[in-house]
């Protein structure tokens, strides 16, 4: 992409509404603008990363079996009767009325839904077992929503539902599913912790969460620090294999980990004390098993192997899509912005070109583009015409802090000629320092600071290209301290 093409507004100063890290860098970098209280456009930085998170998930889930399909945002509230939560859910349910006075709501879940389609549509146990999921927009209307995409009203959400004959059947697509979403937080550079945790308004007595460690986390946590050494790396399971798929549920969930709703102060005394850990904990996903508690209401029954009509046991398995693009942030960030895990960096490296319009660097710059997107790359060109010191600022979400300089461009359109040159001259004969050297040591100040700080762009070492900031200079007066690489200026994001 070309920066000159592209829509990017960064912003030079801290939101003052922005409480947390990744708040804070999502605005300053331009991902996204809020409409109102807990709702956001994502603006094309955004999105684009949204987007990158969004495919990691869809891959995983085909990779186990699981079938996509695009439900609505907007639901009957007969559908909720039949189940019994239409006035159970409480206030966070936002209950419309269409111009027919039929009763609406915005889907904060799609139990009813899901179960709906399948009684329309599957009658045998020959159909089963069947794990039907969809990526789509939620709305729960948070009484206090904060922390910018990390607890909004409207958020977007892979949901996804198994419907089997037999309780061991469902419980085995509970442990696929865990299975499939270790592999998806990894694939992201994070490490989510499965807890055994409350059900809520969903019910069921199996469930866990997966919590990423963080210090700005809402919930507050207890484990032992051994689950912590824990990976799943790239072992390759049999998917439809029970033992396989219990085996990797009795490895991460044998220790102790308990979010506070189900944390139970016997058990975890139990733990060695010096492997005791209490944390905060952010929610990136849970998974559910609930038995017939909507098959049966709903009739959402199949006829068995002796003709009986039985009603499908289920499951419902959420990974939270927007909030994993905080949590990513929350958890891969230094002092310097955002460190992004090479599965979801909106761009995998930076070309800067510091001569504009000169052909020589015009050349090289583009060649170097074509090349890298032809290697599968997605460069981001920054072949705008601006100062060079300009140009190496832009590239970060907290931009340079370079305010304390006072430019003589400014100084010219406040001063007339002699006073600015009673102005250079006093400088000077104070620092020994005058113009030329000002403005050469401004464009050091901006390189030096590209060199050591992660910027918006920060990427993990790609197969093939290394992490680097590349620049193309002139032979102008500023640009003659510029003819060199960045020598590949963009440290390694922090290994996962």
């Amino acid at each position: 992409m070309r920066l000159s093409r592209y829509f990017l507004p960064v912003l030079k100063e801290n939101p003052a509404e922005a409480q947390i890290v990744s708040h804070r860098l999502m605005l300053r970098a331009g991902m996204i603008k809020q409409s109102s209280a807990g709702i956001y456009s994502w603006l094309p930085l955004g999105y684009k990363v949204l987007r990158r998170i969004e495919q990691i998930v869809h891959e995983e889930q085909q990779r186990v079996g699981h079938i996509p399909l695009l439900m609505p945002t907007l639901q009957s509230a007969d559908l909720w009767r039949e189940s019994g939560r239409y006035d159970d859910y409480g206030e966070e349910m936002l209950r419309i009325t269409d111009r027919h006075k039929r009763d609406m709501l915005y889907g904060p879940t799609n139990e009813e839904l899901i179960t709906d389609i399948f009684r329309s549509h599957v009658g045998s146990y020959k159909d089963l077992p069947l794990t039907l999921y969809h990526i789509q927009w939620k709305f729960r209307d948070e009484i206090r929503p904060r922390f910018g995409v990390m607890r909004g009203r409207e958020f977007l959400m892979k949901d996804g539902y198994n419907f089997d004959l037999t309780k061991e059947d469902a419980l085995h697509a509970y442990n696929r599913h865990l299975v499939s979403y270790l592999r998806t937080y990894e694939r992201m550079g994070l490490q989510a912790i499965p807890m055994r945790a409350d059900s809520g308004p969903i019910g069921g007595d199996d469930t866990h969460e997966f919590l990423v460690l963080a210090d700005t986390g809402e919930s507050e946590v207890f484990y032992d620090s051994e689950i912590t050494d824990l990976k799943f790396g790239n072992r390759e399971i049999d998917h439809d294999s029970h033992e396989a798929c219990r085996a990797v549920l009795d490895e991460f969930t044998s220790r102790y980990a308990r979010t506070d709703e189900t944390h139970d102060e016997a058990l975890f005394n139990q733990v060695p004390e010096e492997r005791r850990r209490t944390a905060r904990g952010i929610e990136v996903g849970q998974i559910f098993y609930f038995g017939t508690k909507y098959s049966e209401p709903m009739g959402a029954t199949v006829t068995d192997g002796e003709g009986n009509k039985v009603p499908v046991h289920m499951g419902s398995h959420g990974i939270g899509v927007s909030r994993l693009l905080g949590a990513i942030i929350e958890a891969s960030h230094d002092d310097n912005g955002i460190i992004w895990p090479e599965g979801v960096t909106p761009f995998h490296c930076g070309i800067v070109n510091l001569k504009q319009g000169d052909a020589e660097a015009d050349g090289a710059c583009d060649a170097l583009y074509a090349s890298l997107k032809a290697l599968g790359l997605d460069p981001l060109y920054d072949d705008r015409k601006e100062r060079a010191w300009r140009q190496i600022r832009h590239h970060g979400p907290d931009r340079p802090a370079l305010a304390h300089h006072r430019r003589p461009a400014r100084i010219e359109k406040r001063r007339g000629r002699a006073d600015i040159a009673a102005h250079w001259r006093k400088r000077r004969a104070a620092t020994g320092r005058g113009r030329q050297t000002y403005r050469r040591n401004l464009c050091r100040s901006a390189l030096s600071q590209a060199e050591t700080r992660q910027s918006a762009f920060k990427v993990r070492g790609h197969a093939n290209a290394p992490d680097l900031l590349l620049c193309a200079c002139g032979s102008g007066r500023q640009s003659r301290q510029l003819q060199r690489p960045l020598r590949h200026g963009f440290r390694p994001a922090r290994q996962s």
